[in-house]
């Protein structure tokens, strides 16, 4: 039996320049770092005493007797693109709700495919890692995803992740007093209103000619958030004004990304004060980040009283295995 631990991310700068139909035409750039929330799976060989040949267990049940009647995308496609055909066992807890904005999904994808590796007694590298799970998320299940999730879920860390056509390369930030000051300064508000990342992703790919100089602010702004984590001397409100920046021009992508709701919570935090805040991930619901000094927390977490708030430590670790037993 193997269980892995695939940690979620909180993504700060240069999302939307993650997605090969812009950097595969221009650069991209995200900085982004893993926190210590997880999805977990435990696989194992299923002996061959049922009816069936796969079985799985997330928020559905599955009992099937061919990988083609496996209707959750992401394992049917990872066990395809293995060409695993053992009997099979698979169960799924996570931390956190999917479609919250933390890259859940792709971190599932990532986990799966460190399980089967595992399982299979094989080692993979984080970059075949990463790239496996985003040519199965991107090419086989086709999913309107960028390529910061999967790379960020494989590697852990604070990292800055630079693509170009068909590459990528992973930064660790090494600025350790001011990682630690942004780690202490997050606030995470979960607007109780999950969304489908894929179809505002979808939106945004189909307008990413006529959002360029958009997407080109972002990028640049990103570069700046870079050049500021090993300069600043205020990380905190350096962070804070880049970050109000990079929301105004996100939701210039996509009139999806935010909605009433989304600009209430955040004007709600800047009144508590809050510095800046933005919603993670692709937008629509899911979770709130705000960025505020420490010492003001407790006002802020009084005015979301009536909200669910998720304190987090960042982690550096990437996909584990964290249990392996040998059953055979």
């Amino acid at each position: 039996m193997i269980i892995s631990r695939t940690p979620f991310r909180i993504s700060f700068f240069g999302g939307g320049t993650d997605f090969p139909e812009w950097y595969n035409f221009h650069s991209g750039k995200t900085i982004s770092t893993t926190i210590n929330k997880y999805s977990y799976i435990s696989a194992r060989k299923l002996p061959p005493f049922f009816k069936y040949k796969f079985r799985f267990r997330y928020f559905k049940k599955e009992e099937v007797k061919k990988i083609s009647e496996i209707k959750h995308p992401s394992i049917r496609e990872t066990l395809k693109y293995l060409k695993f055909n053992e009997q099979l066992e698979l169960v799924h807890h996570a931390d956190l709700p999917a479609q919250s904005g933390l890259g859940a999904s792709s971190s599932f994808t990532v986990g799966l495919l460190n399980s089967i590796y595992a399982l299979q007694g094989k080692r993979i590298s984080k970059k075949n890692l990463a790239l496996s799970s985003i040519e199965i998320e991107q090419n086989k299940i086709k999913e309107h995803v960028g390529s910061q999730d999967q790379i960020a879920a494989s590697f852990g860390g604070f990292n800055v992740i630079n693509y170009k056509k068909n590459s990528f390369e992973v930064n660790p930030v090494t600025a350790y007093k001011n990682i630690k000051v942004l780690e202490d300064s997050i606030f995470l508000v979960f607007t109780g209103h999950p969304r489908e990342a894929s179809l505002i992703e979808k939106n945004k790919i189909k307008r990413i000619s006529y959002n360029e100089s958009f997407y080109k602010e972002i990028l640049k702004i990103t570069s700046q958030a870079e050049e500021r984590l090993y300069s600043s001397n205020n990380i905190l409100n350096d962070f804070s004004e880049l970050m109000n920046r990079y929301w105004w021009n996100k939701k210039k992508l996509s009139r999806n990304v935010t909605n009433n709701k989304i600009d209430f919570l955040i004007r709600k935090g800047l009144k508590s004060g809050a510095q800046t805040g933005k919603i993670l991930g692709a937008g629509g619901g899911g979770f709130l980040m705000f960025l505020i000094d420490p010492k003001e927390k407790k006002k802020l977490q009084k005015s979301f009283e009536n909200y669910i708030t998720v304190p987090i430590k960042f982690e550096k670790n990437g996909t584990q295995i964290v249990y392996y037993q040998d059953l055979s």
